[in-house]
């Protein structure tokens, strides 16, 4: 812990320097409280999320870790406007009951929803009481979206190339735009696939906003553009490369979005 914590505070202290005036948004993340419980080993050899007196646990943990850790970004980023995601991508085989036991040959029994429910609404209220705009990173095919848009969150992270093209998904989609919270569209693999003009990277989220029914002049504010997951694994050439892609097909729909205007 005393190891992990020093990494933690070397990483902050590098921020803290480039970043002391930044003003502008800045985001932080964390493992999701499903998908951490997902991930930890019990004694046992089983995975945490089978106990489900020790995820109630581990959630309160993780509540109090939020808001220590936004006061102490806080205080070394005064300017900056904090917000903290939330990865989740074993949320829906936590929800599905898909998460594989020790020995693999079974899975473990699924989380009643009301009570995955509450335990990302837990955490999602410290990152509110914190003074921070919390989201959620789900880069699978079965997002509860419905179950996160009641939770309070403010944004949803998804990758455009996972979601599924059907009514369903669309009623939920519209629902979450209409309550508020913000996509965050992920429209470039992190491995520099797919589309490389501007136009052929935003095609997809144009088909979708017009799936869903809603006015073109609405999508650049309601969307925001993302690589599809994280870019922690490539090298900083490649990462430039994508973050260069995802800029310019935003510009592409801010700019078409002023000329209707």
């Amino acid at each position: 812990m005393r190891r992990a914590a020093s990494w933690l505070g070397e990483d902050l202290d590098a921020v803290e320097e480039f970043a002391s005036e930044h003003d502008g948004p800045l985001k932080v993340s964390l493992v999701g409280p499903l998908t951490l419980a997902a991930s930890i080993e019990l004694t046992s050899g089983e995975r945490l999320v089978r106990d489900h007196g020790a995820v109630r646990d581990l959630t309160a943990a993780l509540v109090s870790a939020v808001a220590d850790h936004v006061a102490d970004v806080r205080r070394r980023l005064p300017r900056a406007s904090l917000v903290v995601q939330f990865d989740e991508p074993g949320l829906p085989s936590v929800l599905a009951g898909l998460v594989p036991t020790a020995s693999g040959f079974r899975t473990l029994r699924s989380i009643d929803p009301s009570v995955v429910e509450a335990h990302v609404r837990s955490v999602v209220d410290a990152v509110a009481a914190a003074g921070a705009l919390p989201i959620v990173h789900c880069c699978a095919a079965a997002v509860p979206l419905d179950l996160l848009r009641r939770c309070g969150v403010r944004g949803v992270s998804l990758d455009t190339a996972l979601l599924p093209i059907d009514d369903r998904t669309d009623v939920q989609l519209g629902e979450c735009v209409e309550g508020g919270v913000t996509l965050f569209l992920g429209v470039v693999a992190t491995d520099g696939t797919g589309p490389s003009d501007p136009a052929g990277t935003v095609r997809p989220v144009r088909t979708r906003w017009h799936r869903l029914g809603f006015d073109p002049e609405r999508l650049a504010t309601s969307v925001v553009l993302t690589p599809a997951c994280g870019l922690a694994g490539a090298s900083p050439g490649a990462a430039r490369a994508v973050l260069a892609r995802v800029r310019a097909a935003a510009q592409l729909l801010v700019d078409e979005t002023e000329e209707r205007a």
